[in-house]
């Protein structure tokens, strides 16, 4: 038993925190199994008391916060992100990923989010009167997410 929770100290989790509604569940979560979490951003985030979390702020690039977790994070990390191209360099480095409403990034889908974020934005580009429907962040979309970072943990933990 102290073996698995020596090893669950080690796993990381990483959110991309620049717009993200799930920043209090996931150091709720964190802290409950002992898991060292960093909020990354280009600011404006109130840093946590919690000894657990630390609050990292990059300079304001457009890919700063994302260049930071990428070369921070490992093998069996955690990182909460909605952001498909950062996903996609974590998965690369062995990374478990979802984003804010739970979903999962994976090496069997990453390619296939990719190439519908592309394609997306190759429609804005060619109709500037394209109007993305912006789904809104719902109760359900919070429920999925705890229900998907708990899993990986319990994953990371059993492994």
């Amino acid at each position: 038993m102290a073996m698995n929770d020596s090893k669950n100290l080690s796993v990381q989790i990483f959110v991309d925190a620049d717009a993200c509604p799930v920043k209090v569940e996931t150091i709720q979560i964190a802290t409950r199994n002992m898991m060292e979490v960093y909020i990354v951003s280009n600011g404006g985030i109130r840093p946590s008391t919690n000894p657990l979390v630390k609050t990292i702020v990059v300079d304001s690039g457009p890919d700063e916060a994302d260049n930071w977790i990428a070369n921070k994070v490992a093998n069996e990390d955690i990182v909460i992100t909605s952001d498909i191209p950062l996903a996609g360099r974590c998965i690369e480095k062995g990374a478990y990923v979802i984003s804010h409403s739970g979903e999962p990034f994976t090496p069997e889908n990453i390619g296939v989010k990719t190439a519908a974020r592309n394609l997306m934005f190759e429609i804005r580009a060619a109709d500037p009167f394209h109007k993305g429907k912006g789904k809104t962040f719902s109760k359900y979309d919070r429920i999925k997410y705890i229900n998907a970072l708990e899993k990986i943990i319990q994953t990371v933990k059993k492994s």
